[in-house]
């Protein structure tokens, strides 16, 4: 059982590892509320469906760019904007925080934030900066610096598992019924490795959680 459940969603007492980052989010009042999270964005092939989607439902969620998607596609990126989404930094080149130096990977963070400037700068006038590291890795040093610069670290209640190809859109749905709670911060992606079960289970994802009574919030 915990074994199981370790793979979909984070214990409360695995959040100690990261204490200041935003594993969950329960409002204050008594509505049960779910986020929608996309990584790895933004796509021509998948983000504008996604959007799509949304508007359906008059959603907003939250998307994490890679910053050199945001560099090929920045008409993409202004139009999530302008649809009301807000934005968060996921490196330039996702990059896994383990995999380098505190340094390095402190430059490729502000170098992603740099290109968000330029291409959306009215992403920055309401003071947020939403930073998820790829993988959820961070070195402590990392970890800590990010908290000195502002950011507000955001991490994950549940995984979807929809950038798994091996996962159909039916076992992605009855995870994410099985695990889903008040507060959860729910991971997808908007990636074109993830598109077949992003896109089929969006819509059921939203639909049924409705039904159960869920609203959905932005961060």
């Amino acid at each position: 059982m915990f074994p199981l459940r370790i793979l979909y969603q984070f214990p409360d007492w695995a959040q100690r590892w990261y204490p200041h980052a935003l594993w969950r989010e329960t409002p204050d009042d008594a509505a049960p509320t779910v986020y929608l999270t996309f990584d790895d964005g933004p796509v021509p092939e998948v983000t504008p469906q996604v959007l799509d989607i949304l508007d359906s439902f008059d959603i907003k969620a939250t998307f994490f760019w890679v910053g050199e998607n945001l560099m090929r596609y920045p008409n993409l990126a202004q139009e999530i904007v302008q649809r009301g989404h807000l934005i968060g930094n996921h490196t330039y080149n996702h990059l896994s925080g383990w995999s380098v130096s505190a340094e390095e990977y402190k430059a490729n963070v502000l170098k992603a934030d740099a290109i968000i400037h330029e291409t959306v700068p009215s992403v920055f006038e309401s003071g947020k900066r939403l930073f998820r590291p790829p993988y959820g890795k961070m070195r402590r040093e990392v970890y800590q610096w990010l908290q000195t610069e502002g950011y507000t670290i955001v991490l994950w209640d549940l995984v979807t598992h929809d950038y798994n190809r091996r996962y159909s859109p039916k076992e992605i749905e009855r995870i994410i019924m099985r695990y889903v709670r008040n507060g959860s911060i729910l991971l997808m992606h908007d990636s074109i490795k993830a598109s077949k079960n992003t896109l089929e289970v969006l819509p059921w994802l939203i639909h049924r959680l409705q039904v159960e009574g869920y609203r959905f919030g932005t961060l």
